[in-house]
């Protein structure tokens, strides 16, 4: 595996490819996610999007994460996408990212980084890898995504 942090033109498609091939994602979501993509093509080291490609040998994207900060010059970071490929998830592929991204982070300046998800049964591997990587539940916003999907906001100091 290797980390790229240069998007190019052909992520928007392999990112659309991997986030609906999770199975997690809805049609809205993909496409929020290949408008991360499409910000930080146009506007480069100016974006307000950072991301990390772990690309396989021979170039296939098999993880994304796309990450900054909350607002201008904050420390808090938020970390809007992290996506490992079918084929490569349990495979400590999600934890390499993670903990890449949490690097790139704060070397941007990041001292606390803070992870949205849902609330809903489907999630709980995801919220489960989130508290193994030492994230701690900040705050749960009870209802958000729909009725019985409450939004919960994970935090923790990097």
């Amino acid at each position: 595996m290797q980390w790229r942090y240069c998007t190019r033109p052909a992520d928007r498609e392999a990112v659309r490819t991997l986030v609906t091939a999770t199975g997690f994602f809805s049609a809205e979501e993909v496409e929020i996610a290949v408008e991360l993509v499409d910000d930080a093509l146009a506007h480069g080291e100016s974006s307000d999007y950072r991301c990390v490609f772990a690309d396989a040998p021979g170039g296939a994207l098999i993880g994304y994460a796309c990450y900054g900060p909350i607002a201008p010059g904050s420390c808090e970071f938020d970390l809007y996408w992290i996506a490992v490929a079918p084929a490569g998830q349990r495979r400590g592929i999600g934890r390499a990212l993670l903990r890449e991204t949490e690097r790139r982070a704060r070397a941007a300046g990041a001292k606390t980084m803070l992870i949205d998800t849902a609330g809903r049964a489907q999630y709980a591997p995801t919220r489960a890898f989130y508290e193994h990587m030492g994230y701690r539940v900040h705050e749960v916003a009870a209802n958000f995504y729909a009725a019985d999907d409450d939004k919960v906001i994970y935090r923790k100091r990097i």
